[in-house]
């Protein structure tokens, strides 16, 4: 069976992309720790992130170091946060976090109630053209 992200990919259940190209996808997490917590997920369905070749992981790293720049540019954060847990969904996939403090890196603070509007306009502040 696929996973939620796979069919993210395959545009079964839609998302708030930001960025894509032929290996990979970022989209804003729907329940995120700050605004603009994105998502980096690759299209090949492998569960554990390091079980990646590590050409594919090495991609992905280059691939979600775009995307945390423009996270930085677009929030005004200190840093991105990088986060790789894995457990909640069966596909490889890492967390790019905006932080100001490592406070905003606690995955059982509550979470700021985003709206669609702030989504929609988040992620076309955050979009990337390949």
């Amino acid at each position: 069976m696929a996973s939620i992200f796979t069919r993210i990919i395959n545009g079964e259940i839609p998302c708030y992309k930001v960025a894509e190209n032929e290996n990979f996808i970022a989209f804003l997490d729907i329940n995120p720790l700050t605004e603009g917590h994105t998502l980096v997920v690759p299209k090949i369905e492998e569960d554990y992130i390091f079980d990646l070749d590590d050409k594919t992981l090495g991609d992905m790293m280059a691939f979600a170091k775009k995307v945390a720049a423009k996270i930085k540019e677009v929030t005004a954060c200190k840093r991105v946060a990088i986060a790789v847990l894995g457990m909640e969904v069966p596909h490889a996939h890492m967390h790019l976090i905006p932080m100001n403090s490592e406070g905003d890196v606690d995955f059982k603070k509550a979470r700021p109630e985003v709206s669609k509007e702030r989504f929609a306009e988040l992620t076309a502040q955050l979009a990337i053209k390949e």
